[in-house]
């Protein structure tokens, strides 16, 4: 049997056991170790296994990605959430829905501390939805407002998905966190306008708008936001400054988020555990799933079908374009049935050869399949953020939380035509790096 169709059973084998219910990472795995085993040889394929396994679990900058959800959790345990929620509550009230505006503030504003997605919904899902609860706030623009925001903190940096894109492409990690930021307001800003268009066309959705607040307690409030926003120039800056690299930054970031926790009083024994095993947990997650797609992508590289397939899309007579917008079409079918993470690391292989050949900037291309990986957390009927939001709103059915949060997909869409379109949304802050 000839390499390339070696290359198409074995992918198709990979979707089999994933349909089979295997875990991806196991599968690219298993696959990628026989692949190899048949085009070359079994004392081949057992020390590439084993290498790439070490290689990927030893290689010290890839500590950055438990530093980040670290991050994340001694900024939950510090009260954050609440004060960034309280912040934003009493500046944009009185706007439409300036309760769910409030709340993409709030999950922008945590996402600058958090690299997880998950746990932006998550935490702040639980001061969210209480006070819009309490205002008479349809459950569906609720959940979809909380959800969608989650759904930030995939994009707005510390980002674990830039982390994984970084590993699987070789693209700087720091360069891609910076190009993340504007895209990230940008997103951000989309989903503001697209709940003040939701309430304005139906005022049912938020009935009930809260009283005006005093100036002075507006600026008073602005105390809540101080330290995530230090905690965000202080990673970021040193990163764009060429004075940390990312995983410097992660250590520092770490490092006063729980010096800030613990001088609150906010932090034990109970929540500390909790933040590293949540870092642990993911850590050993994504290596494994990086460590999956190595093996499989040797196994490629052997079929030769990553080069053919780039060859082939560079020599059709069609607009770049159109292939990228295939790739999207891709994505978000895949979105409906993979999480974000398994999405990148099975798509990167193929997918990364063509952007290359057809001319696009790899930095600019992170940032595409990161927005896209966040539209596949919000997705049915697969949608990690839609399952987290569920779990702090019991009385929410899943369809309702996914009838709320499908008008932000089309935000998602727009900023990926958008930076489409200008490129420079996502390329002007990396360009501008001193390393």
């Amino acid at each position: 049997m000839d390499p390339v169709t070696t290359g198409v059973i074995g992918t198709a084998l990979v979707f089999f056991l994933l349909f089979l219910g295997m875990h991806i990472a196991y599968a690219m795995m298993f696959v990628g170790f026989a692949g190899v085993a048949y085009l070359a040889s079994f004392e081949a394929a057992f020390p590439m296994t084993a290498r790439t396994v070490y290689e990927v679990s030893a290689y010290f900058p890839y500590t950055v990605i438990p530093l980040f959800i670290v991050m994340g959790g001694f900024a939950a345990s510090s009260g954050m959430t609440k004060a960034l929620y309280n912040t934003f509550d009493k500046w944009l009230r009185r706007l439409p829905g300036g309760l769910g505006v409030a709340t993409i503030g709030a999950c922008a504003a945590f996402a600058a501390v958090s690299g997880s997605s998950v746990a932006t919904a998550a935490t702040m899902g639980t001061v969210a939805f209480p006070e819009m609860q309490r205002f008479n706030y349809h459950p569906r623009l609720a959940t979809g407002t909380i959800a969608a925001g989650g759904t930030l903190g995939f994009l707005i940096p510390p980002s674990i998905g830039f982390i994984v894109y970084g590993m699987l492409t070789e693209q700087s990690i720091g360069r891609l966190l910076v190009a993340g930021i504007l895209p990230g307001l940008t997103l951000a800003l989309a989903y503001i306008v697209i709940v003040i268009a939701l309430v304005k066309l139906d005022p049912t959705l938020a009935p009930v708008s809260p009283a005006s607040v005093p100036w002075r307690e507006k600026f008073s409030s602005l105390l809540g936001v101080w330290e995530p926003l230090a905690v965000f120039l202080l990673v970021m800056g040193g990163i764009y400054g060429g004075f940390f690299t990312p995983t410097e930054a992660g250590a520092i970031g770490a490092t006063v988020l729980f010096i800030i926790a613990f001088l609150k009083k906010k932090l034990n024994w109970s929540n500390l555990i909790a933040a590293l095993q949540e870092a642990v947990r993911i850590s050993v997650m994504v290596l494994f799933l990086v460590a999956g797609a190595n093996v499989f992508s040797y196994f490629l590289a052997l079929s030769t079908i990553p080069m053919q397939v780039a060859e082939w899309a560079a020599s059709l007579k069609v607009s770049p374009y159109l292939i990228h917008s295939i790739v999207i079409v891709i994505y978000l079918f895949l979105g409906c049935f993979l999480d974000a993470i398994s999405m990148m690391v099975l798509t990167m292989p193929v997918i990364y050869p063509v952007i290359l050949a057809l001319g696009f900037d790899p930095i600019w291309f992170g940032v595409i399949a990161v927005l896209m990986m966040e539209a596949g957390l919000i997705t049915p009927p697969m949608g990690l953020n839609i399952f987290t939001v569920a779990g702090v709103a019991k009385d929410v059915p899943v369809e309702t939380i996914f009838r709320g949060v499908a008008p932000f997909l089309f935000a998602i869409f727009a900023v990926v035509v958008l930076i489409t379109i200008f490129p420079k949304i996502a390329l002007f802050l990396p360009g501008m790096m001193t390393r």
